[in-house]
């Protein structure tokens, strides 16, 4: 099973057995919402990107893509070699190089608003960079009524159950049975994106449970 949007807001209003107008005209908020919830919850293949840019000679700020959630790694490449940046607090950045006129190939990264990082040392020419990140996917709502998302055929029902929990609260609803079966379903795609997808069993053996 998987929703389209136009099969997902049909589903959301016969759950909820509301087709009221003004519940009707926020469908696409509250889907947003549901999306949301879930892209902050847990990591999902889809939602690894990567992307490649440059620095700018004497700035030391890099800016972070549009869809950008959280960083998993970012290199600088320099003839050809991938020289990776550590990650760290902006006050290390600013005790490594309190200096404002140290220049240098950059050697560590911190995330100074959600739309910039800081680099230390203030790079001394102009390097291009690979940057491997957590990101926000376009929402089922953005496309036709006819659109699909990985979520809406992967996991429909965390989903449906997300929206569900969404749509209840703006009707002032009590949403505790549809949480209950989010929680349930978050749990699932965790386990498969965050367990099973991480691990192989040549290393490490099937996954197994305690015996009874």
């Amino acid at each position: 099973m998987s929703y389209t949007q136009a099969t997902l807001k049909t589903a959301i209003q016969d759950y909820l057995e509301t087709d009221e107008s003004t519940f009707v005209s926020e469908l696409d908020n509250i889907i947003k919402n549901a999306e949301e919830r879930i892209f902050k919850s847990v990591q999902m293949p889809d939602q690894r990107k990567n992307v490649q840019g440059n620095t700018t000679t004497d700035n030391r700020f890099l800016s972070t893509p549009s869809d950008f959630l959280a960083p998993f790694s970012l290199a600088v490449i320099d003839s050809n070699q991938y020289s990776y940046l550590e990650l760290k607090h902006n006050s290390f950045i600013k005790e490594y190089a309190p200096d404002s006129t140290t220049r240098g190939k950059p050697k560590y990264y911190a995330l100074f608003d959600q739309s910039t990082f800081e680099l230390a040392p203030v790079p001394d020419q102009d390097y291009t960079v690979e940057f491997h990140y957590l990101y926000r996917p376009a929402s089922i709502t953005s496309g036709a009524t006819s659109t699909t998302t990985y979520l809406s055929t992967e996991s429909p029902d965390l989903l449906l159950y997300a929206c569900l929990c969404e749509g209840a609260m703006f009707l002032k609803m009590d949403p505790s049975i549809y949480e209950a079966k989010y929680q349930e379903s978050l749990a699932r795609m965790k386990n498969l994106n965050e367990g099973r997808d991480q691990r192989d069993e040549m290393r490490y053996d099937s996954l197994r449970i305690n015996v009874s």
